[in-house]
């Protein structure tokens, strides 16, 4: 891949959720332990120099909130979020779909989302160039805060299947 064509897509699961009686799954909150570890996937991006220029989130209470630490961290360098009600409860060709109406001027869009649908999202782009071992780690286990770094040169309206490396699976950790 020539370094100057490549756009990233970074597929975050949010942070680990509570489960409150009576609350509905949209309205479910983050888990203490989830409010303390989500600002670490914003650190890492900041760390490793994959900050999003564009961000998409979930509107269920728990991206949201996932999205805010990120936020954070990311500080001015970090871009306003678009809530977007179409990633709850999206499948992977829907949310794949979403993610073809970015801008070309975008290169690294940031999707906060659930799982399933985040990882089969991953596992669908996977190309065979693709990192083995990040690819079997997400495979068999995507848990809360997982990140899926995806590098590709195709337009954001032309990605589909097998069309992007993935180059890191991390599950960031104090």
């Amino acid at each position: 891949m020539s370094e100057h064509h490549i756009k990233r897509l970074l597929l975050l699961r949010h942070a680990k959720a509570d489960f409150p009686f009576g609350v509905e799954d949209h309205s479910r909150p983050l888990a203490a332990s989830g409010d303390a570890a989500a600002p670490l996937a914003g650190r890492w991006m900041v760390e490793h120099s994959v900050v999003p220029d564009y961000i998409v989130t979930s509107d269920a209470l728990r991206t949201r909130s996932t999205c805010a630490w990120v936020s954070s961290e990311l500080g001015e360098a970090g871009p306003t979020p678009y809530v977007d009600s179409r990633v709850y409860g999206a499948n992977a060709a829907q949310l794949i779909s979403l993610i073809n109406e970015t801008p070309e001027s975008v290169r690294t869009l940031l999707v906060i989302g659930h799982l399933p649908t985040v990882q089969d999202v991953a596992m669908r782009l996977a190309s065979v160039e693709s990192d083995e071992p990040a690819v079997m780690d997400l495979a068999m286990d995507y848990p809360p805060l997982g990140l899926t770094v995806l590098d590709f040169e195709v337009p954001w309206a032309e990605l589909d299947g097998r069309d992007a490396r993935v180059s890191t699976f991390v599950v960031p950790r104090p």
